[in-house]
């Protein structure tokens, strides 16, 4: 994998995402994650670690989805974790991530809850 710049604030993964999702980069996308990272995706289901979450982003980012920015909403921090979460823009209820602190100073998404529906019934 080539070297990406790193997100040394929580706040600035959302927007590396949103990058490197919309010039179709999976590999730059999965650079977000821990390598034991878990996202609630598809929906219903999961996908765990790095290279399973770039196989499903290389699918995904196939189709040339476009992503918008959204506003980060505050980040919640406690020493070498924090949440951070969008309201989105597309529906989809909420989107929060949890993150950990690397050895170096960056941040890398370690739990990773895209979308959030109120259920049904």
């Amino acid at each position: 994998m080539p070297e990406y710049a790193k997100a040394m604030r929580p706040e600035d993964i959302t927007r590396l995402f949103v990058e490197r999702s919309n010039a179709g980069d999976a590999d730059g996308v999965a650079a977000l994650y821990a390598q034991d990272a878990v996202l609630a995706y598809p929906p219903g289901g999961q996908t765990v670690g790095r290279e399973a979450i770039r196989a499903l982003w290389a699918k995904v980012l196939a189709n040339r989805p476009h992503f918008a920015p959204e506003q980060p909403l505050p980040t919640l921090v406690n020493g070498d974790v924090a949440l951070t979460s969008t309201a989105p823009r597309d529906g989809a209820g909420a989107r929060a991530q949890v993150v950990r602190r690397q050895p170096d100073g960056s941040w890398l998404r370690i739990l990773d809850q895209p979308e959030f529906v109120t259920p049904e019934g």
